[in-house]
């Protein structure tokens, strides 16, 4: 869908795809202003609600961003991912709020996701009051190193097809459920910026893992894991806040990101 203004009201609009479509994602919102999606359900193969922008040069070139998008009170009964921002989102995303959504049995709950070649800014993201069960995945996932390996990677050039995750706040989280609670993971050359989340609680079988990120707060969120650390940070700078279940355990960093080898702790319970 591009558009300059569109709404999907209130009707029980229900989106379904099978399972083996291939892309068979649910709505794509792409280079469009002014969206309004409330009400709806999506029960699909791909990614569910997804707002996208343009991919690599070509994106870049035309330039049309998604902005000012309100989507609220949907359900999501199975999709690749519950809300979706990227891969193709080379004309940039801005101003985007998703509030009081269900997502039952998604592979991931909330995903950003991007690649060098893309380009474009992501910038201005509010999510709340979500409630997950059963995800196969992450609940919360952003990763600049989409559908490539992170292993021995170095720093790159920054040039316009650099993409950049900058201003996004994830509050009110509810997971019950997931194969992982939080997935952060930048470039060496461009980490995620100016990252929040608060007021949380996800229960899942392994912790959160942010890497190459800068201001990272975690603000009273609560993460029940069987396995492994609760929180495992490398080449992270000013991360703060209390994680944990108990509100007083607080991780704090105040290493001013540079260039350096990889910096890295955990916090085991």
């Amino acid at each position: 869908m591009e558009c300059t203004s569109a709404a999907l009201p209130r009707c029980n609009v229900t989106i379904r795809n099978p399972a083996y479509a291939q892309n068979g994602d649910g709505l794509d919102i792409e280079s469009c202003s002014n969206v309004h999606v409330t009400g709806c359900t999506f029960d699909v193969g791909d990614d569910a609600i997804c707002i996208k922008s343009g991919k690599d040069r070509a994106g870049r070139m035309r330039g049309a961003p998604t902005s000012n998008v309100l989507i609220e009170e949907c359900k999501v009964y199975s999709g690749h991912g519950g809300f979706v921002i990227g891969s193709e989102m080379s004309g940039g995303v801005y101003n985007v709020a998703v509030r009081n959504c269900l997502f039952i049995g998604t592979d991931t709950g909330i995903k950003f996701k991007s690649t060098r070649g893309r380009g474009g800014a992501v910038r201005g993201i509010h999510i709340s009051e979500i409630k997950m069960v059963g995800i196969a995945g992450d609940a919360i996932t952003a990763d600049l190193y989409y559908g490539r390996k992170t292993a021995g990677q170095h720093a790159e050039p920054v040039d316009e097809s650099t993409p950049v995750f900058d201003g996004i706040s994830i509050s009110g989280i509810s997971c019950t459920g997931a194969a992982r609670a939080i997935w952060l993971n930048g470039l060496p050359e461009m980490p995620i910026h100016n990252i929040s989340i608060s007021n949380s609680i996800i229960s899942a079988e392994a912790g959160a893992i942010i890497n190459n990120a800068d201001s990272v707060t975690l603000h009273n969120v609560n993460i029940n894991h069987s396995t492994g650390s609760r929180l495992t940070v490398t080449n992270t700078a000013n991360l703060t806040g209390p994680i944990g279940t108990d509100s007083n355990r607080r991780v704090n960093s105040k290493t001013p990101f540079r260039k350096v080898a990889e910096w890295r702790f955990e916090l085991q319970t």
